[in-house]
Protein backbone atom coordinates (compact mmCIF):
# COMPACT_ATOMS: atom_id res chain seq x y z
CA UNK A 1 0.00 0.00 0.00
CA UNK A 2 1.55 3.35 -1.01
CA UNK A 3 2.29 5.88 1.73
CA UNK A 4 0.65 9.30 1.32
CA UNK A 5 1.64 12.27 3.43
CA UNK A 6 -0.88 14.87 4.48
CA UNK A 7 0.90 18.12 5.33
CA UNK A 8 -0.29 20.49 8.06
CA UNK A 9 1.14 24.00 8.24
CA UNK A 10 1.25 26.13 11.37
CA UNK A 11 1.02 29.83 10.53
CA UNK A 12 2.37 31.39 13.71
CA UNK A 13 3.18 34.70 15.32
CA UNK A 14 4.29 34.90 18.95
CA UNK A 15 2.90 31.42 19.67
CA UNK A 16 5.35 29.30 21.66
CA UNK A 17 3.85 26.57 23.82
CA UNK A 18 0.95 25.17 21.81
CA UNK A 19 2.95 24.49 18.58
CA UNK A 20 5.50 22.54 20.65
CA UNK A 21 2.78 20.46 22.29
CA UNK A 22 0.87 19.97 19.03
CA UNK A 23 3.95 18.83 17.09
CA UNK A 24 5.30 16.50 19.76
CA UNK A 25 1.97 14.77 20.42
CA UNK A 26 1.41 14.29 16.69
CA UNK A 27 4.86 12.69 16.44
CA UNK A 28 4.08 10.35 19.30
CA UNK A 29 0.73 9.36 17.80
CA UNK A 30 2.59 7.97 14.77
CA UNK A 31 -0.65 7.76 12.83
CA UNK A 32 -1.13 5.39 9.92
CA UNK A 33 -4.66 5.68 8.59
CA UNK A 34 -5.82 3.41 5.75
CA UNK A 35 -7.51 5.18 2.86
CA UNK A 36 -8.60 4.13 -0.65
CA UNK A 37 -5.57 5.81 -2.18
CA UNK A 38 -3.04 4.42 0.33
CA UNK A 39 -1.83 4.68 3.92
CA UNK A 40 -2.08 8.22 5.26
CA UNK A 41 0.79 9.69 7.22
CA UNK A 42 0.94 13.23 8.65
CA UNK A 43 3.65 15.85 8.69
CA UNK A 44 3.63 19.27 10.33
CA UNK A 45 5.84 22.28 9.75
CA UNK A 46 5.83 26.01 10.45
CA UNK A 47 4.79 28.30 7.63
CA UNK A 48 7.27 31.05 6.76
CA UNK A 49 6.56 34.57 5.48
CA UNK A 50 8.24 35.16 2.11
CA UNK A 51 7.58 36.33 -1.45
CA UNK A 52 5.44 33.95 -3.48
CA UNK A 53 4.44 33.28 -7.06
CA UNK A 54 0.64 33.34 -7.32
CA UNK A 55 0.78 30.14 -9.39
CA UNK A 56 3.13 28.36 -6.98
CA UNK A 57 1.42 25.26 -5.53
CA UNK A 58 0.62 25.52 -1.85
CA UNK A 59 1.97 22.17 -0.66
CA UNK A 60 -0.22 21.99 2.46
CA UNK A 61 -3.50 20.19 2.96
CA UNK A 62 -4.44 22.14 6.11
CA UNK A 63 -3.14 25.35 7.63
CA UNK A 64 -3.84 26.40 11.21
CA UNK A 65 -3.62 30.17 10.89
CA UNK A 66 -2.72 32.60 13.68
CA UNK A 67 -1.52 35.49 11.49
CA UNK A 68 -4.34 36.48 9.13
CA UNK A 69 -5.70 39.12 11.48
CA UNK A 70 -2.42 41.03 11.52
CA UNK A 71 -0.22 40.14 8.53
CA UNK A 72 -1.46 41.04 5.06
CA UNK A 73 1.18 38.92 3.29
CA UNK A 74 0.11 35.76 5.08
CA UNK A 75 -3.57 36.48 4.53
CA UNK A 76 -3.10 36.96 0.79
CA UNK A 77 -0.99 33.80 0.50
CA UNK A 78 -3.70 31.84 2.29
CA UNK A 79 -6.47 33.32 0.16
CA UNK A 80 -4.71 32.47 -3.09
CA UNK A 81 -3.99 28.94 -1.80
CA UNK A 82 -7.65 28.35 -0.94
CA UNK A 83 -8.74 29.54 -4.40
CA UNK A 84 -6.05 27.86 -6.49
CA UNK A 85 -5.09 24.80 -4.42
CA UNK A 86 -8.20 23.98 -2.34
CA UNK A 87 -6.27 24.51 0.88
CA UNK A 88 -8.31 24.00 4.05
CA UNK A 89 -7.53 26.75 6.56
CA UNK A 90 -9.00 27.80 9.84
CA UNK A 91 -10.18 30.36 10.04
CA UNK A 92 -11.79 31.52 6.77
CA UNK A 93 -9.54 34.47 5.77
CA UNK A 94 -12.26 36.44 3.98
CA UNK A 95 -14.49 36.22 7.00
CA UNK A 96 -11.71 37.21 9.40
CA UNK A 97 -10.83 40.15 7.14
CA UNK A 98 -14.35 41.49 6.69
CA UNK A 99 -16.25 40.58 9.87
CA UNK A 100 -16.02 42.46 13.12
CA UNK A 101 -18.06 42.82 16.29
CA UNK A 102 -20.48 45.20 14.56
CA UNK A 103 -21.43 42.55 12.00
CA UNK A 104 -21.76 39.80 14.59
CA UNK A 105 -24.09 41.89 16.74
CA UNK A 106 -26.29 42.59 13.73
CA UNK A 107 -26.31 38.92 12.73
CA UNK A 108 -27.47 37.72 16.12
CA UNK A 109 -30.05 40.50 16.28
CA UNK A 110 -31.39 39.21 12.95
CA UNK A 111 -31.52 35.71 14.43
CA UNK A 112 -33.63 37.10 17.27
CA UNK A 113 -31.17 36.71 20.13
CA UNK A 114 -31.06 39.08 23.13
CA UNK A 115 -28.16 41.37 22.24
CA UNK A 116 -27.90 44.38 24.61
CA UNK A 117 -28.84 47.78 23.17
CA UNK A 118 -25.88 48.98 21.12
CA UNK A 119 -25.08 52.18 19.22
CA UNK A 120 -22.18 52.92 16.89
CA UNK A 121 -20.73 56.44 17.08
CA UNK A 122 -18.28 58.17 14.70
CA UNK A 123 -14.70 58.63 15.88
CA UNK A 124 -13.66 61.70 17.81
CA UNK A 125 -10.64 62.23 15.50
CA UNK A 126 -9.75 61.25 11.95
CA UNK A 127 -6.70 60.41 9.91
CA UNK A 128 -5.77 63.41 7.75
CA UNK A 129 -7.05 63.16 4.18
CA UNK A 130 -7.31 65.57 1.26
CA UNK A 131 -11.12 65.59 1.21
CA UNK A 132 -11.75 65.02 4.93
CA UNK A 133 -12.69 68.59 5.84
CA UNK A 134 -15.18 69.10 3.03
CA UNK A 135 -16.75 65.66 3.62
CA UNK A 136 -17.27 66.32 7.31
CA UNK A 137 -18.66 69.80 6.67
CA UNK A 138 -21.18 68.45 4.14
CA UNK A 139 -22.28 65.24 5.77
CA UNK A 140 -21.16 64.84 9.40
CA UNK A 141 -24.05 65.66 11.73
CA UNK A 142 -23.30 67.17 15.10
CA UNK A 143 -24.51 64.95 17.92
CA UNK A 144 -24.67 64.97 21.69
CA UNK A 145 -22.77 61.96 23.02
CA UNK A 146 -24.44 62.40 26.39
CA UNK A 147 -27.91 62.18 24.86
CA UNK A 148 -26.97 58.93 23.12
CA UNK A 149 -25.68 57.59 26.42
CA UNK A 150 -29.03 58.41 28.02
CA UNK A 151 -30.83 56.44 25.31
CA UNK A 152 -28.52 53.44 25.67
CA UNK A 153 -28.72 53.55 29.45
CA UNK A 154 -26.12 53.42 32.21
CA UNK A 155 -23.93 51.71 33.09
CA UNK A 156 -22.62 51.07 29.58
CA UNK A 157 -19.45 49.91 27.90
CA UNK A 158 -17.61 51.87 25.25
CA UNK A 159 -15.48 49.65 23.06
CA UNK A 160 -14.07 49.62 19.51
CA UNK A 161 -16.50 48.16 16.97
CA UNK A 162 -13.74 45.87 15.71
CA UNK A 163 -11.66 45.49 18.87
CA UNK A 164 -10.20 42.52 20.66
CA UNK A 165 -8.18 41.66 23.73
CA UNK A 166 -9.98 44.30 25.81
CA UNK A 167 -8.33 47.04 23.73
CA UNK A 168 -9.97 50.42 24.31
CA UNK A 169 -12.77 49.03 26.50
CA UNK A 170 -14.11 51.15 29.35
CA UNK A 171 -17.07 50.83 31.69
CA UNK A 172 -18.98 54.10 32.03
CA UNK A 173 -21.38 55.01 34.82
CA UNK A 174 -22.81 58.39 33.77
CA UNK A 175 -22.88 61.11 31.11
CA UNK A 176 -19.83 62.93 32.50
CA UNK A 177 -17.79 59.76 32.32
CA UNK A 178 -18.99 59.09 28.78
CA UNK A 179 -18.02 62.57 27.58
CA UNK A 180 -14.57 62.23 29.12
CA UNK A 181 -14.01 58.76 27.64
CA UNK A 182 -15.18 59.85 24.20
CA UNK A 183 -12.82 62.84 24.27
CA UNK A 184 -9.94 60.43 24.85
CA UNK A 185 -11.06 57.78 22.32
CA UNK A 186 -9.07 59.25 19.43
CA UNK A 187 -9.59 57.61 16.05
CA UNK A 188 -11.48 54.55 17.27
CA UNK A 189 -14.97 53.96 15.87
CA UNK A 190 -16.81 53.05 19.03
CA UNK A 191 -19.78 51.04 20.17
CA UNK A 192 -21.80 52.13 23.17
CA UNK A 193 -23.40 49.02 24.63
CA UNK A 194 -25.62 48.80 27.68
CA UNK A 195 -24.11 46.72 30.45
CA UNK A 196 -25.85 43.55 31.56
CA UNK A 197 -26.43 44.15 35.23
CA UNK A 198 -27.18 41.54 37.84
CA UNK A 199 -25.57 38.64 36.01
CA UNK A 200 -24.51 35.67 38.11
CA UNK A 201 -22.41 33.76 35.53
CA UNK A 202 -19.91 34.86 32.88
CA UNK A 203 -18.98 31.99 30.55
CA UNK A 204 -16.53 31.87 27.68
CA UNK A 205 -17.29 28.93 25.39
CA UNK A 206 -14.48 27.88 23.05
CA UNK A 207 -15.41 26.20 19.78
CA UNK A 208 -12.94 24.26 17.61
CA UNK A 209 -14.66 22.48 14.77
CA UNK A 210 -17.71 20.79 16.33
CA UNK A 211 -15.92 20.59 19.71
CA UNK A 212 -16.73 23.01 22.52
CA UNK A 213 -15.54 23.79 26.01
CA UNK A 214 -17.53 26.07 28.30
CA UNK A 215 -15.38 27.83 30.91
CA UNK A 216 -16.48 29.97 33.83
CA UNK A 217 -14.69 33.28 33.22
CA UNK A 218 -13.61 35.95 35.72
CA UNK A 219 -12.96 39.16 33.78
CA UNK A 220 -11.78 41.00 36.92
CA UNK A 221 -9.02 38.51 37.75
CA UNK A 222 -5.40 38.75 36.58
CA UNK A 223 -4.95 37.39 33.05
CA UNK A 224 -3.60 34.04 34.23
CA UNK A 225 -6.64 33.46 36.46
CA UNK A 226 -9.49 34.58 34.21
CA UNK A 227 -10.16 31.11 32.84
CA UNK A 228 -11.30 29.50 36.10
CA UNK A 229 -10.99 25.82 36.95
CA UNK A 230 -14.52 25.66 38.37
CA UNK A 231 -16.55 22.67 37.27
CA UNK A 232 -20.29 22.03 37.41
CA UNK A 233 -21.19 25.72 37.38
CA UNK A 234 -24.25 25.34 35.13
CA UNK A 235 -26.89 22.76 34.38
CA UNK A 236 -26.34 20.41 31.40
CA UNK A 237 -29.20 22.02 29.47
CA UNK A 238 -27.62 25.45 29.90
CA UNK A 239 -24.23 24.21 28.76
CA UNK A 240 -25.81 22.62 25.71
CA UNK A 241 -27.45 25.93 24.87
CA UNK A 242 -24.07 27.69 25.09
CA UNK A 243 -22.50 25.03 22.88
CA UNK A 244 -25.22 25.40 20.27
CA UNK A 245 -24.83 29.17 20.39
CA UNK A 246 -21.06 28.94 19.91
CA UNK A 247 -21.32 26.47 17.02
CA UNK A 248 -24.03 28.62 15.40
CA UNK A 249 -21.81 31.70 15.47
CA UNK A 250 -18.80 29.78 14.17
CA UNK A 251 -20.65 28.07 11.33
CA UNK A 252 -22.46 31.30 10.42
CA UNK A 253 -19.21 33.20 9.96
CA UNK A 254 -17.02 30.36 8.70
CA UNK A 255 -14.90 30.22 11.86
CA UNK A 256 -13.62 26.79 12.85
CA UNK A 257 -11.96 28.28 15.94
CA UNK A 258 -13.62 31.02 17.98
CA UNK A 259 -14.83 31.84 21.47
CA UNK A 260 -18.16 33.25 22.60
CA UNK A 261 -18.77 35.19 25.81
CA UNK A 262 -22.22 35.09 27.42
CA UNK A 263 -23.70 36.37 30.68
CA UNK A 264 -26.53 34.76 32.61
CA UNK A 265 -28.92 37.39 33.95
CA UNK A 266 -32.36 36.61 35.34
CA UNK A 267 -32.03 33.03 34.16
CA UNK A 268 -31.46 34.10 30.55
CA UNK A 269 -28.19 33.79 28.60
CA UNK A 270 -27.14 36.99 26.82
CA UNK A 271 -24.29 36.87 24.26
CA UNK A 272 -22.03 39.91 24.67
CA UNK A 273 -18.79 39.25 22.75
CA UNK A 274 -18.46 36.57 20.12
CA UNK A 275 -16.14 37.77 17.35
CA UNK A 276 -12.88 36.28 18.62
CA UNK A 277 -11.55 34.26 15.65
CA UNK A 278 -8.00 34.15 17.03
CA UNK A 279 -8.75 32.99 20.60
CA UNK A 280 -6.39 32.49 23.51
CA UNK A 281 -4.20 29.48 22.82
CA UNK A 282 -1.35 29.95 25.29
CA UNK A 283 -0.81 28.02 28.48
CA UNK A 284 -0.26 31.30 30.34
CA UNK A 285 -3.94 32.14 29.93
CA UNK A 286 -5.59 28.73 29.45
CA UNK A 287 -3.44 26.67 31.93
CA UNK A 288 -5.93 23.99 33.15
CA UNK A 289 -7.76 24.07 29.81
CA UNK A 290 -4.59 23.93 27.69
CA UNK A 291 -4.54 20.12 27.22
CA UNK A 292 -8.13 20.20 25.96
CA UNK A 293 -7.25 22.86 23.40
CA UNK A 294 -4.26 20.92 22.04
CA UNK A 295 -6.24 17.70 21.72
CA UNK A 296 -9.17 19.51 20.10
CA UNK A 297 -6.81 21.17 17.64
CA UNK A 298 -5.19 17.85 16.76
CA UNK A 299 -8.53 16.08 16.28
CA UNK A 300 -10.00 18.71 14.01
CA UNK A 301 -6.91 19.37 11.89
CA UNK A 302 -6.23 15.65 11.42
CA UNK A 303 -9.85 15.02 10.47
CA UNK A 304 -9.78 17.85 7.92
CA UNK A 305 -6.46 16.68 6.47
CA UNK A 306 -7.32 12.97 6.35
CA UNK A 307 -10.76 13.42 4.81
CA UNK A 308 -9.73 16.28 2.50
CA UNK A 309 -12.60 18.26 3.97
CA UNK A 310 -13.60 20.91 1.41
CA UNK A 311 -13.23 24.54 2.42
CA UNK A 312 -16.52 26.46 2.50
CA UNK A 313 -15.29 29.48 0.58
CA UNK A 314 -18.53 31.46 0.74
CA UNK A 315 -21.01 32.10 3.55
CA UNK A 316 -24.64 31.04 3.15
CA UNK A 317 -26.75 32.67 5.85
CA UNK A 318 -30.26 32.03 4.54
CA UNK A 319 -30.74 28.60 6.20
CA UNK A 320 -30.06 30.17 9.60
CA UNK A 321 -32.48 33.02 8.95
CA UNK A 322 -35.13 30.59 7.67
CA UNK A 323 -34.77 28.39 10.76
CA UNK A 324 -35.73 31.27 13.07
CA UNK A 325 -39.48 31.54 12.73
CA UNK A 326 -41.74 34.19 14.32
CA UNK A 327 -42.88 33.25 17.80
CA UNK A 328 -39.84 31.13 18.61
CA UNK A 329 -38.06 31.82 21.88
CA UNK A 330 -34.33 32.68 21.79
CA UNK A 331 -33.59 29.20 23.14
CA UNK A 332 -35.62 27.57 20.36
CA UNK A 333 -33.81 29.68 17.78
CA UNK A 334 -30.41 28.67 19.15
CA UNK A 335 -31.35 24.97 19.09
CA UNK A 336 -32.63 25.22 15.51
CA UNK A 337 -29.50 27.01 14.31
CA UNK A 338 -27.30 24.64 16.31
CA UNK A 339 -28.54 21.74 14.23
CA UNK A 340 -27.54 23.53 11.02
CA UNK A 341 -24.15 24.34 12.52
CA UNK A 342 -23.44 20.72 13.47
CA UNK A 343 -24.28 19.60 9.95
CA UNK A 344 -21.97 22.22 8.45
CA UNK A 345 -19.20 21.19 10.83
CA UNK A 346 -19.67 17.50 9.93
CA UNK A 347 -20.10 16.61 13.60
CA UNK A 348 -21.30 13.00 13.19
CA UNK A 349 -18.60 12.09 10.68
CA UNK A 350 -15.96 13.79 12.84
CA UNK A 351 -16.96 11.86 15.94
CA UNK A 352 -16.83 8.58 14.02
CA UNK A 353 -13.35 9.46 12.69
CA UNK A 354 -12.08 10.18 16.21
CA UNK A 355 -13.52 6.96 17.58
CA UNK A 356 -11.89 4.89 14.81
CA UNK A 357 -8.52 6.57 14.38
CA UNK A 358 -7.78 8.61 17.51
CA UNK A 359 -8.94 6.49 20.48
CA UNK A 360 -5.41 6.68 21.92
CA UNK A 361 -5.05 10.47 21.65
CA UNK A 362 -6.01 11.19 25.27
CA UNK A 363 -3.52 8.68 26.61
CA UNK A 364 -0.67 9.83 24.38
CA UNK A 365 -1.37 13.49 25.11
CA UNK A 366 -1.54 12.95 28.87
CA UNK A 367 1.81 11.16 28.79
CA UNK A 368 3.30 14.21 27.11
CA UNK A 369 1.68 16.73 29.45
CA UNK A 370 2.98 14.89 32.51
CA UNK A 371 6.56 14.91 31.23
CA UNK A 372 9.57 17.25 31.12
CA UNK A 373 8.98 18.31 27.50
CA UNK A 374 5.64 19.86 28.47
CA UNK A 375 7.20 21.65 31.43
CA UNK A 376 9.92 23.03 29.18
CA UNK A 377 7.34 24.26 26.65
CA UNK A 378 5.48 26.02 29.46
CA UNK A 379 8.71 27.57 30.71
CA UNK A 380 9.53 28.91 27.25
CA UNK A 381 6.19 30.72 27.07
CA UNK A 382 6.49 32.03 30.61
CA UNK A 383 9.99 33.32 29.89
CA UNK A 384 8.66 35.22 26.88
CA UNK A 385 6.06 37.07 29.00
CA UNK A 386 7.13 37.24 32.64
CA UNK A 387 10.06 38.99 34.35
CA UNK A 388 13.01 36.77 35.14
CA UNK A 389 12.34 36.59 38.88
CA UNK A 390 8.84 35.17 38.22
CA UNK A 391 9.71 32.57 35.61
CA UNK A 392 10.14 29.58 37.93
CA UNK A 393 7.12 30.51 40.05
CA UNK A 394 4.71 30.75 37.13
CA UNK A 395 6.20 27.80 35.28
CA UNK A 396 5.45 25.72 38.36
CA UNK A 397 1.95 27.19 38.70
CA UNK A 398 0.91 26.48 35.10
CA UNK A 399 2.51 23.04 35.06
CA UNK A 400 0.66 22.13 38.28
CA UNK A 401 -2.65 23.22 36.74
CA UNK A 402 -1.97 21.10 33.65
CA UNK A 403 -1.30 18.12 35.95
CA UNK A 404 -4.58 18.79 37.72
CA UNK A 405 -6.40 18.72 34.38
CA UNK A 406 -4.80 15.38 33.50
CA UNK A 407 -5.88 13.96 36.87
CA UNK A 408 -9.44 15.31 36.77
CA UNK A 409 -10.05 14.56 33.10
CA UNK A 410 -8.45 11.13 32.56
CA UNK A 411 -8.28 9.53 29.11
CA UNK A 412 -11.71 8.71 27.75
CA UNK A 413 -13.59 10.79 30.33
CA UNK A 414 -14.74 13.35 27.75
CA UNK A 415 -16.05 12.81 24.27
CA UNK A 416 -14.52 14.81 21.42
CA UNK A 417 -17.55 17.06 20.93
CA UNK A 418 -17.97 18.65 24.35
CA UNK A 419 -16.66 18.96 27.87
Amino acid sequence: MPEITRRIGLSLGADVCWPIAYTEILRRLDLRIPAPEGELRFDVERVTIKPFDLRQPCGYDVVIDRLTQWYDTTREWIKKSVILDDLYVFNNPWSVQSMEKQTTYCALMRLGLPIPDTWLVPPKAYEPAADLEVTLKRYAELFDIGAIGDRVGYPLFMKPYDGGGWRGVSRIEDAAGLRAAYEESGKFVMHLQRAVEGHDLFVRCIGLGPQTRAVLYDADAPLHDRYTMTRGFAAPAELQLLRDLTLTINAFFGWDFNSCESLRSGGRWIPIDFANPCPDSQVTSLHYHFPWLIKANLRWSLFCAATKRPMRKTLDWEPFFDACQPGMTPEERIRACGGIAKDRLDAARFEAFCAEHLPHLDEVADEFFRGPEARDAIRQKVAALFPEHEIEEFTGLFFERVQRACAEEPPGSLGPLAS
